[in-house]
């Protein structure tokens, strides 16, 4: 064993470091998804493979060995969407910063969805990050106004001519309004939601954008990123949450002045 060691270059020690980080990584963009049923069911396919081999089924064996052949191609196929998102966080910029929405705006936009979960107004509020929203602002109206609670319900009033769609916010001013956004194809998605919140887990699942739904029909506000959509039951969670994800450092700076405070 310690000739192995001897013989273990510092190459091979990076080597392994890069590969367990890459699978590290593609597991953390899958998890959470339907992709990872679908990576069981690889396996599984691998599983039976194998046991085809070793117990010397011809028929079975050459039938997975000519769908195996075929595995990158199925894998782009079936994870295409997977790709993308993958894609898109490898081309980030590691210098690019993600806190472009000041507390002031969060503040604006959580006001206003709750104003309009009361009155059983829908809205879809895109909130963008570092992946460009561009061919989806081009498919709305474009406003650049200064974000404000009363502009974002003057857009989803039923009577406002913006209401369907969406609308994408950058840097605290609103962009475009009445936006078309992709609907997820996600057949695990709930039957209670309509078009509305298929369009958030859509555009969620292609993008790292933040997005908040509000329910007409049952008044819920959720939130989605990711491909995953969470329910937040009042104001103060979905105040946290989007601290949490805009303002993570004065989230911690306030959370140390509390402590001390206590102390």
């Amino acid at each position: 064993m310690l000739a192995s060691f001897n013989i273990l270059r510092w190459q091979d020690v990076l080597d392994i470091l890069v590969v367990a980080f890459i699978i590290y990584q593609l597991i953390a963009i899958i998890r959470g998804t339907r992709s990872v049923q679908m990576v069981l069911g690889l396996i599984v396919v691998g599983m039976v493979y194998f046991m085809a081999s070793i117990l010397d089924l011809v028929t079975l064996q050459w039938l997975l060995k000519t769908f195996l052949g075929s595995l990158l191609l199925i894998i782009v196929i079936v994870f295409q969407q997977d790709i993308r998102r993958a894609l898109t966080q490898v081309g980030k910029s590691p210098f690019q910063k993600n806190l472009d929405m000041a507390e002031k705006d969060l503040d604006e936009i959580i006001r206003a969805c709750y104003y309009l979960s009361k009155r059983r107004i829908g809205a879809l509020i895109v909130i963008e990050r570092e992946t460009g929203l561009r061919e989806f602002v081009d498919s709305g109206f474009k406003l650049n106004a200064v974000l404000s609670k009363e502009l974002l319900i003057s857009i989803f009033m039923p009577v406002s001519p913006l209401h369907d769609g969406g609308v994408i916010i950058y840097k605290g001013r609103v962009q475009t309004a009445g936006c078309i956004m992709p609907l997820s194809q996600n057949p695990y998605i709930s039957k209670r939601f309509g078009t509305r919140h298929r369009a958030a887990i859509g555009l969620s699942e292609e993008t790292d954008a933040v997005i908040i739904v509000v329910s007409e029909e049952t008044q819920e506000v959720s939130l989605v990123q990711h491909g995953a959509l969470t329910a937040m039951h009042d104001e103060m969670t979905l105040t946290n949450t989007l601290r949490n994800i805009f303002l993570p450092k004065e989230t911690l700076t306030n959370g140390w002045k509390q402590w001390v405070g206590r102390t």
